[in-house]
């Protein structure tokens, strides 16, 4: 299927919302590419929508955590929005769960970003 990602701005948060396979193969650098120009455009605010990414990998994994730090060298935040059972799983087998603000909702995961301020 590969991995494909769209991006919409609500409330001058940017959520991209992410579909396929979150993999060395599938996805390259997409993620992380995406994310250096849009903060590079003054984007602070980052929603990742995983509801249809239904497989990740390690590397996979790793260009996650690479987002992160990218947008908090930046200044910014990102949380994680609807994430599938088996991809929560390995967030929290490898502790990256503690890492991120994972949300079930997206109108949830929203509001914490303006309580924020």
């Amino acid at each position: 299927m590969g991995f494909h990602v769209s991006t919409r701005e609500l409330d001058r948060i940017m959520v991209v919302d992410a579909v396929g396979r979150l993999t060395l193969s599938d996805s390259r650098t997409q993620l992380r590419d995406l994310i250096h120009v849009l903060s590079s455009q003054g984007h602070k605010k980052f929603l990742f929508n995983l509801a249809g990414v239904e497989f990740i990998d390690s590397d996979g994994m790793g260009e996650l955590v690479r987002c992160y730090s990218i947008v908090r060298q930046r200044g910014g935040e990102l949380k994680l929005v609807q994430v599938r059972k088996k991809v929560q799983d390995l967030l929290e087998l490898t502790r990256l769960n503690t890492l991120f603000e994972i949300y079930s909702e997206e109108p949830a995961a929203l509001e914490a970003f303006r309580r924020q301020g």
